[in-house]
């Protein structure tokens, strides 16, 4: 896994500026974040439940409001961000989770960007508690970069594990459709 210099992309996320912020199940959600200098607002924002369990607020954020996750697709940049609300996620929920997620995302068929994924997976080795807020940074054409708590956990490239990720949460088959609706604005 290549860690390329996203260290000051780090430092600028940790001195975002918060004009303002909104509420979501307990969560303070920045209304814009600003990466490598350029300001991206909130779109939307919900919260992954289950079991009648609040799991982790979803947030995403783009230079332009859009619907549809084929927009979002087209953004050269685009962030989605999971602040953990439960203790019940550890580090094996989550990869369970996202791996499912990546099934559902690429329709069965994770081949293409197996490798990719098994790279991202790395990134959640680590014990994860409430409170934990994950960041994913998304580059058209350059793939992803994942902070947590606004510290670099590293990069996977490659545009078509970007566009897998993105439909984790907004795709056909998302982890929760009321997390894509509100997410997207809807």
């Amino acid at each position: 896994m290549k860690f390329f210099p996203i260290l000051a992309l780090s430092a600028t996320l940790l001195v975002s500026s918060t004009v303002n912020a909104k509420e979501v199940a307990g969560v303070e959600v920045n209304d814009t974040l600003t990466i490598e200098q350029q300001a991206l607002t909130l779109n939307g924002a919900g919260v992954r439940s289950k079991f009648f369990m609040d799991l982790y607020v979803g947030s995403l954020y783009l230079a332009e409001p859009q619907q549809t996750a084929e927009q979002v697709i087209e953004q050269p940049v685009s962030v989605i961000r999971l602040n953990i609300t439960s203790g019940m996620i550890t580090s094996d929920k989550m990869i369970d989770a996202i791996e499912e997620g990546f099934d559902l995302a690429t329709k069965g068929d994770t081949s293409a960007i197996q490798t990719e994924i098994d790279q991202f997976m790395a990134l959640f080795s680590d014990e994860i508690k409430e409170g934990d807020q994950f960041t994913f940074i998304m580059k058209k054409g350059e793939g992803v970069s994942s902070l947590k708590n606004n510290v670099t956990q590293g990069d996977v490239k490659g545009e078509l594990f970007r566009q897998a990720l993105i439909n984790i949460w907004l795709g056909d088959k998302p982890a929760q459709k009321s997390l894509r609706k509100a997410m997207l604005g809807q």
